[in-house]
């Protein structure tokens, strides 16, 4: 049981890259500040999971946020690797993957953002469009490739996400890859201007919510005090 008077520990994935460090060009772990940030904010304390590891460290955290990064292995849900389909990372898809199993297998509460999101949709059997600027009725979606545009979401009124931040919200978009097909679990949002699927959740979980846009971005404070509220009651 979570103690009342101490911050929950959310566990937070980050990617590893090739990256400016000082002087020198290392493969390091990299994260927005964003993320742990909003988490402190909202009374979680962070903790940050680098790829390669494996399940066993959810015994330590109350909560898991997986992050957004680069393009997941398209052969996790049946296809071939697309024209713009890029930094394909295996070792950090095959550790997120056992942290979301791990997690909804002990019911622990979970957030996906972004690649968090998609991955949660590949794991209930669901797909993805490679390259949404090149697929039909998805053509102007949004902004990517470092371009960032905002949105309306839709979101259902019977939902855990509508309960949490209202009928609609002004969604960020940064993505290419977008879910058409969100699997077994329950769809609580659509794009309001092009009807892509924008967020979901496993209702059988005490929190399992995966929404296409970055909150911690756009300042949905709401939906991480709510996950950071789940990981207290646990």
């Amino acid at each position: 049981m979570t103690n009342s008077d101490r911050r929950p520990i959310v566990g937070i994935t980050t990617p590893a890259r090739q990256t400016k460090w000082a002087n020198w060009d290392l493969n390091a772990i990299v994260l927005p500040t964003t993320y742990p940030k909003i988490i402190r904010k909202c009374g979680g304390n962070p903790l940050l999971i680098p790829p390669g590891g494996d399940a066993s460290i959810l015994d330590c955290l109350d909560a898991l946020v997986v992050a957004g990064g680069p393009d997941i292995d398209p052969e996790l849900y049946g296809q071939v690797v697309g024209e713009f389909t890029d930094e394909i990372y295996p070792e950090q898809d095959a550790s997120e993957i056992a942290l979301i199993k791990g997690a909804i297998e002990r019911d622990i509460p979970l957030l996906g953002v972004c690649r968090g999101f998609q991955m949660i949709c590949i794991l209930a059997g669901g797909s993805l469009y490679q390259h949404l600027p090149e697929t039909q009725g998805f053509e102007d979606h949004g902004g990517w490739n470092g371009v960032v545009s905002e949105h309306g979401v839709d979101l259902l009124a019977a939902s855990h996400l509508c309960k949490i931040l209202g009928k609609s919200v002004t969604a960020n978009s940064t993505h290419h890859q977008g879910v058409s097909d969100a699997g077994s679990l329950v769809i609580s949002g659509y794009s309001s201007h092009d009807g892509l699927i924008e967020a979901v959740e496993m209702p059988d979980q005490k929190f399992c919510i995966g929404v296409q846009w970055h909150p911690e971005r756009i300042g949905h404070h709401e939906l991480y005090t709510a996950l950071i509220d789940a990981a207290r009651s646990s």
